[in-house]
């Protein structure tokens, strides 16, 4: 049997990071990686295999970076882990030993087994597997109408770039009254659906599918409640995730409600010794502590660098008290982003806030070829002016825009200060140093705080 300083059981963004810094914190420490496929993806690239990119090599992933700074990386699926041996066993009867264990498995599709059809052929969901997707990938070659049940950024991603094939009708099915919901307020998830339906996507919100149709066990439309029937060569089911954390259980690891495994502050689980990051790993929200249910490659790569050099002791304190979570995305050339509070969230958590937004353009002067409308958006505490959330859209440059609102968010940061942030401008990447949009939005949001607090 072999014994390793530390194995990481998975090959995604949060395990390849993990391996990476722990490599270069302790290079006289032995790495194992563990994974299930010989090929990894990108996952937030998996909706641009279908059009952008146009193939599945173009998105591959790999722990490269791990494996030249000295670590050892096996394809061979970990099926049984022995907490208290500090052992494992992988599926071809191997055994291997640790000093430190890492969770790194990820998350895997919501399976509706509640909607009759759900498992006739040519029922598909976008798992984080490069087999099963290059397989989808070429099984969509020939299918013409295509149906997509969830608006979310998965849903809606796949959806608009299916799309852009002018000889695919392609349908979009969500619940919930608008599109990207879960992440943006109503104003902006407002914006993102219509972006969707100007990309040729035929978007039916409020709408839920009662059955998968088929015949011979084959596809061929979707029943939706109190709607007329959609014909349907292939339905794509992208209703959101779960931890992948079966082994985990198994092993006798603490679980929260939502299927995650429970950390503390440095991943750690309830055995000191093993750890957990990711997707599978407990995330708790930066403003109420509460179990959240954020999965993205950007805070899980964020908590496996704080992992990585602590696993043999906390080296550096971690610059975060809980998940903010930062989403971005690109509808029909549109960028959107949001981090933390806003209308949605502060109401399910109780939490009281003023908004403030100022809209320009991302170029100065805004005749300069290539210009785009930019809004900036701020969410505020109403007692001191910190800011507790924001939401950017226009340009591409919101995508960066939003990591600015985001370490506003997790340090702290009041519309005070914001509004004296010293920033560097130039007529082809900025807009205008009198009137950059997060500033003039920290300006209206100190101009309603006076209002208020008269």
């Amino acid at each position: 049997m072999k014994k390793y300083d530390v194995i990481i059981i998975g090959a995604g963004p949060a395990g390849i990071i993990t391996g990476v810094t722990a490599k270069k914190q302790y290079p006289e420490k032995s790495v194992l990686m563990i994974r299930e496929e010989d090929k990894g993806l990108v996952p937030c690239g998996i909706p641009y295999i279908f059009y952008n990119l146009n193939s599945v090599e173009k998105n591959a992933m790999g722990p490269k970076p791990f494996i030249d700074l000295g670590g050892d990386v096996i394809t061979d699926p970990v099926i049984d882990v022995n907490v208290k041996e500090k052992t494992l066993k992988v599926e071809s009867g191997a055994d291997f030993s640790f000093e430190k264990l890492v969770f790194a498995t990820g998350s895997r599709p919501v399976i509706p087994s509640f909607i009759p059809g759900y498992d006739l052929k040519n029922v598909y969901y976008i798992k984080k597997s490069y087999n099963y997707i290059n397989n989808l990938f070429n099984e969509l070659q020939d299918k013409k109408n295509i149906v997509i049940v969830g608006g979310g950024f998965i849903g809606a991603e796949v959806a608009e770039q299916l799309a852009m094939h002018t000889d695919k009708k392609v349908s979009l099915i969500e619940s919930e009254d608008l599109c990207f919901s879960k992440a943006f307020s109503n104003e902006l998830s407002e914006i993102a659906t219509e972006q969707l339906r100007k990309a040729n996507v035929d978007v039916h919100t409020s709408t839920l599918v009662e059955e998968v149709l088929g015949e011979n066990g084959v596809v061929t439309g979707v029943k939706l409640k109190g709607k007329n029937d959609i014909k349907a060569d292939a339905v794509i089911f992208a209703i959101g995730y779960k931890p992948n954390t079966e082994i985990a259980k198994k092993a006798g690891l603490q679980i929260n409600r939502v299927g995650a495994i429970i950390v503390d502050n440095y991943e750690r689980s309830s055995e000191h010794y093993i750890c957990a990051v990711g997707d599978c790993s407990q995330t708790l929200g930066f403003l109420t502590g509460r179990c959240d249910y954020i999965m993205l490659a950007s805070t899980a790569t964020a908590e496996a660098r704080v992992l990585g050099y602590n696993l043999f002791g906390i080296k550096i304190k971690k610059g975060f008290s809980g998940t903010i979570g930062i989403f971005s995305t690109e509808i029909n050339g549109l960028a959107m982003a949001a981090a933390g509070l806003n209308e949605k969230n502060a109401k399910f958590a109780n939490v009281e806030f003023i908004s403030a937004k100022f809209s320009d353009v991302d170029r100065h002067p805004g005749t300069l070829k290539g210009t785009s409308p930019l809004t900036a958006k701020l969410y505020l505490s109403p007692s001191d002016g910190t800011i507790l959330g924001g939401e950017v859209w226009g340009g591409k440059s919101a995508g960066e825009m939003i990591n600015t609102i985001g370490l506003a968010i997790q340090k702290g940061v009041t519309v005070y200060e914001l509004m004296s942030l010293q920033v560097g401008t130039h007529p082809l990447l900025t807009t205008a140093p009198t009137k950059p949009v997060i500033i003039k939005a920290a300006e209206v949001a100190i101009s309603k705080l006076r209002t208020l607090n008269k």
